[in-house]
């Protein structure tokens, strides 16, 4: 008697988190490139540049996962559970990241979930944006005796308020980013002018590295006027210390008169 065999093929699930970058196409990581290529599954979020998808197998399932500040539509826990399921189901999972999968986006719990499951996992870090943006523009995090050190803080925490470290970060010296922070720009500001510093120098970077790419740069004083004037939105990145300064667009005025008034006290 012969026994008809049915072949099974086996599904060895598998999860990398690639960090796609802060917009650019360009900027994505080679590792990243080469997971993309084996990936049988792509969980792709709002801000990754849908370009990026195009390094993915043809027959490989891609699926828009993003939210965004108002959209609530595809929650954390309902990421969660597609990347397991579709890893048990169809083998090599790549979840595609905005920035860097560590940085504000919830990497950690991403890959505890699926290491829960026994499922191997993967991280391939990506430019985060809070750094690889304001260095585009020419504004670096640290230099000479503008800053000796920079915080990347959110503008909106889990409950939807200004996040305390910023009061904390607002007294120090330091270059500060503001993730999530444009819609919130007047209570932030207003942190910043109680310390004393309305003219510290400031850049509001709009959908940074892309073709999309809207910059302003200004003061404390003066820069939420600036964002209403070039209708400056969501998502941007504001950059808040004496290193802004060293942008092109940087009015040296500014300085003369902060130097005034620092020299009449």
């Amino acid at each position: 008697m012969i026994l008809n065999q049915i072949e099974k093929q086996t599904v060895e699930p598998q999860i990398t988190l690639v960090g796609a970058g802060p917009g650019d196409p360009d900027l994505l990581t080679l590792k990243g490139v080469k997971a993309l290529k084996t990936a049988a599954v792509v969980l792709y979020d709002a801000l990754v540049n849908e370009a990026l998808l195009n390094f993915a197998p043809d027959h490989a399932i891609k699926i828009y996962v993003g939210k965004r500040s108002d959209d609530e539509t595809f929650s954390q826990e309902l990421v969660n559970k597609l990347m397991i399921d579709y890893a048990l189901n169809y083998g090599h999972v790549v979840r595609l990241k905005s920035g860097d999968p560590f940085v504000f986006a919830r990497g950690y719990e991403e890959i505890d979930i699926a290491e829960s499951y026994s499922i191997p996992t993967t991280i391939i870090p990506g430019i985060s944006s809070a750094l690889g943006v304001p260095g585009l523009q020419k504004i670096p995090m640290v230099y000479s005796k503008l800053s000796e050190s920079f915080w990347v803080v959110t503008g909106t925490n889990a409950a939807g308020e200004i996040s305390p470290d910023l009061y904390v970060a607002a007294k120090s010296n330091a270059t500060i980013v503001v993730l999530m922070g444009v819609e919130k720009i007047a209570a932030i500001t207003a942190i910043f002018k109680a310390e004393g510093k309305a003219d510290l120098p400031v850049a509001v970077i709009e959908n940074g590295s892309s073709t999309q790419e809207n910059v302003v740069v200004g003061v404390v004083e003066t820069i939420e006027e600036l964002i209403v004037e070039k209708n400056i939105t969501s998502p941007a990145l504001l950059v808040f210390g004496q290193v802004v300064s060293l942008h092109p667009q940087f009015n040296p005025i500014h300085q003369f008169y902060s130097i005034l008034q620092q020299e009449e006290y």
